[in-house]
């Protein structure tokens, strides 16, 4: 009915909006940012305000460079470590995360 009355189209796949990212995907960002953390500095003592700058994507043609939070994210997990799911707490501890 929009197409005909409005003449108005569906949107082509490169107008759609890339799909949102879940919270267990953020979760696995923000690792993999502290795990590139830990591999060049050695421990996991993340200033508050540091942000970490990481590659993601498969191939090249979808490869981008994002900057994350990490310092608040570090701080964060920090803080919530009663609520997190053992395997989380188990992959923070494989990489020096300094609990109390």
């Amino acid at each position: 009915m929009c197409e005909q009355v409005l003449g108005i189209t569906p949107a082509t796949a490169e107008e759609k909006p890339p799909p949102r990212r879940t919270q267990a995907d953020k979760w696995a960002l923000n690792y993999q940012a502290a795990k590139q953390y830990y591999q060049r500095e050695g421990h996991l003592q993340v200033p508050r305000k540091w942000v970490e700058r990481i590659i993601v994507g498969e191939d090249q043609e979808q490869r981008e460079e994002r900057e994350l939070r990490l310092g608040a994210w570090v701080s964060n997990q920090r803080s919530r470590a009663a609520r997190l799911t053992p395997e989380r707490r188990e992959q923070l501890s494989t990489i020096a995360m300094r609990w109390t």
